[in-house]
């Protein structure tokens, strides 16, 4: 029962997530903000979800992942609040803070967890996986619906109590046995050694290619969809479908995902990344773009889950959280960077031009990983 709790308490926390998906760039475009300053606007606050982010990995080591995901919790109440009565961007730029807090403390935490529970790990985590895509694709789905009929306090107000749920749901789950003590006087001691194993550095960019959907999901799809005439009804749909593959790789692919030098999945999943980010502009048509969506969504997924799995099998159990810290520092750099980068092509040469460069990037980024993934399995 206290394993339901856990993933009951991820889907309500990434209900939430999937609500600011939609809302904030929205309401970020109804206050006048322009695409450079949209762009600012969510990747500015994950400068400081780097040391968050290794900070909760290394705190998720030291007093266990369900108190760091108790606090994540209360994170997202404060940030729906906030947004409740934000206008303007450095207003704007609090909420995302908060979110970004929660956001750094809920991923590597929950990771651990799921690594640690009983069962077949990639199984594990692939539920895990699933129940946070069912969350995030349920929130962006209703909260278009919410959007057009009350409006964005209200929906902020709904955040928040996304945020609470999860909370009371989290309080169910059972602590994790207690760990081997972590020596050394730092904080984050262990992570100089860990950034030295190829396999780690290797995972990150993994893990950075499977959130750049994920950034753009935050930041820019949302606009690229009003931007062909789509209201906030149809955009959440549409949204929801790159949760919807990511589900599907969740609950089919966590059976077949193998890590190890030989595997091609991580090339094959980055191949389809790149070419569903690259082509989702090419035609303005409802089913060309659900397609895209769900391929984007189906090879992060797996991708995910993939690096997910090398690092969780790459380290020891003491220092679980910290190792996946590092891959969530891949996730980190992917949202610090993609929607600069993105406003300034949008501004600069419209935001169609935008996705193709970042479509293009994405496939450099997969011939980096077919090249170097057998050199990171060779042990020094």
């Amino acid at each position: 029962m206290p394993h339901q709790f856990f993933f009951l308490a991820s889907l309500a926390w990434n209900f939430g997530l999937g609500m600011t998906w939609l809302a904030v760039p929205l309401y970020a475009h109804s206050e006048g903000l322009s695409n450079a300053e949209i762009g600012a606007l969510f990747a500015a606050p994950v400068l400081a979800q780097v040391p968050l982010n290794l900070a909760g990995g290394a705190y998720t080591d030291r007093i266990g992942g369900r108190r760091i995901m108790l606090g994540a919790c209360w994170a997202s109440v404060v940030a729906g609040a906030w947004l409740m009565f934000a206008h303007g961007f450095w207003m704007l730029m609090l909420g995302q803070l908060a979110l970004v807090l929660s956001r750094a403390a809920f991923w590597p935490a929950t990771w651990a967890l799921a690594s640690e529970l009983p069962g077949e790990r990639g199984i594990q985590l692939g539920r895990l996986n699933a129940a946070t895509n069912i969350g995030q694709i349920a929130g962006t789905a209703l909260c278009g619906f919410l959007l057009a009929a009350a409006g964005f306090q209200p929906t902020f107000l709904a955040l928040a109590g996304t945020g609470l749920m999860a909370f009371f749901a989290g309080l169910g789950t059972k602590p994790a046995a207690q760990k081997p003590a972590v020596g050394g006087p730092s904080l984050l001691v262990g992570y100089w050694r860990l950034l030295h194993q190829r396999i780690i550095r290797y995972s990150m960019l993994c893990a950075y290619l499977s959130a750049l959907p994920f950034s753009l999901s935050i930041s820019f799809y949302p606009l690229l969809l009003a931007d062909f005439g789509y209201g906030e009804g149809a955009s959440g749909i549409l949204l929801a479908l790159r949760a919807l593959g990511a589900i599907a790789a969740g609950l089919i692919a966590a059976r077949f995902v193998r890590t190890g030098p030989e595997t091609l999945w991580p090339v094959l999943c980055g191949a389809g990344v790149a070419a569903a980010v690259g082509l989702v502009p090419t035609l303005d048509h409802a089913v060309p773009i659900g397609f895209w969506l769900l391929l984007v969504g189906f090879g992060s997924g797996a991708m995910t889950l993939y690096f997910q799995i090398t690092i969780a099998e790459a380290s020891r159990r003491e220092e679980r959280g910290s190792a996946l810290a590092l891959g969530g520092l891949g996730w980190g750099i992917s949202h610090l960077s993609t929607p600069l980068v993105m406003g300034f092509l949008a501004d600069r040469y419209g935001i169609v031009a935008g996705f193709y460069a970042i479509g293009a990037f994405a496939l450099a980024c997969t011939l980096v990983i077919a090249v170097v993934r057998a050199w990171a399995f060779r042990r020094p």
